[in-house]
């Protein structure tokens, strides 16, 4: 049960053997990017605000050719969920033995281009991991299938790749702008199969909660000394983002760029190791600035 005016979502993310296709699939409910919530926890805010009535599938592809990005927002009327089996509208993500698979039947917005097939995530080994964000114990996080093979197979556009991925999963109690200011987050492959993942969050503040742990093939949980922080070119739209490396970080490619959010893949150096990661920055003020919420519902519609 997710409490009302929090969230709670899993992210997926893939990169193809050859480097040529990426994707992040983010299931969410209580979306912390809704400017509806948003909206509606303060239109009535003596009022519980059922975050199953703000449900959204975000799917992003990554390629030269065909490049997408949909999320379309869900009332609780499209939706249904249960230990297995999620539905948010035609989509919809199942567990089957050990095995995710996600089925996709999305549209892009503004411009309407479709989005549909199937990724399967076959996770190595499956993690019962989660651990504090914030001093209050309100925000957590943990990965669910840290190192896990993923097949793509989509129809629109048409991709057929098999590569590495990821799943984690966030949580809250309260609705994100309560705890945070900013965070960058990463997650690296690392050469005997394991995943290192750094979260760092209010980087560089004393009042901030930094994470750097290693999950082994065996199902062990290490932590490990972050390296120190790095800066980074600041995106198109200014926003300042760092990365914990033993050496500079080489940007890679710059997969999102918004006012309040950027993912990219960067190479840097950590535990010995040049490694790739997946690298996101998410800067809460900006996101829920006036502004900024006017203008989200130009790619994410709502469907009540």
């Amino acid at each position: 049960m997710v409490p009302a005016g929090g969230y709670l979502w899993w992210y997926i993310d893939a990169l193809s053997d050859d480097g040529a296709f990426g994707l992040s699939i983010i299931a969410f409910v209580g979306s912390v990017f809704s400017p509806y919530y948003a909206w509606a926890r303060r239109g009535t805010p003596k009022h519980p605000i059922n975050p199953d009535n703000h449900c959204a599938l975000n799917v992003a592809l990554y390629s030269a050719g065909a490049k997408r990005w949909s999320m379309t927002e869900r009332g609780a009327s499209h939706n249904h969920r249960n230990r297995h089996h999620f539905q948010i509208g035609p989509s919809e993500l199942v567990w089957h033995n050990d095995a995710l698979t996600i089925h996709i039947d999305e549209v892009c917005a503004p411009l309407p281009r479709r989005i549909r097939g199937t990724v399967t995530l076959h996770p190595s080994q499956l993690f019962n991991f989660s651990t504090p964000l914030d001093a209050t114990g309100r925000h957590r996080w943990g990965p669910l299938g840290p190192h896990a093979r993923v097949e793509v197979n989509l129809q629109h556009p048409a991709q057929k790749w098999q590569g590495h991925g990821y799943l984690d999963s966030n949580e809250g109690d309260e609705p994100v702008e309560r705890a945070f200011t900013e965070w960058d987050w990463s997650r690296s492959q690392m050469k005997d199969g394991s995943t290192a993942v750094i979260y760092d969050v209010e980087p560089g503040k004393a009042t901030g909660t930094l994470l750097a742990l290693r999950f082994g093939t065996d199902g062990h949980v290490k932590p490990f000394e972050a390296p120190p922080l790095q800066g980074l070119p600041r995106t198109a739209w200014r926003l300042q983002r760092r990365m914990r490396s033993d050496a500079p970080v080489c940007m890679v490619q710059q997969l999102e760029d918004t006012p309040f959010y950027q993912r990219a893949i960067l190479q840097s150096s950590l535990l010995g190791e040049q490694v790739t990661s997946f690298h996101e920055t998410l800067h809460v003020p900006r996101l829920v600035s006036p502004m900024v919420q006017g203008m989200l519902p130009w790619r994410m519609p709502r469907r009540a």
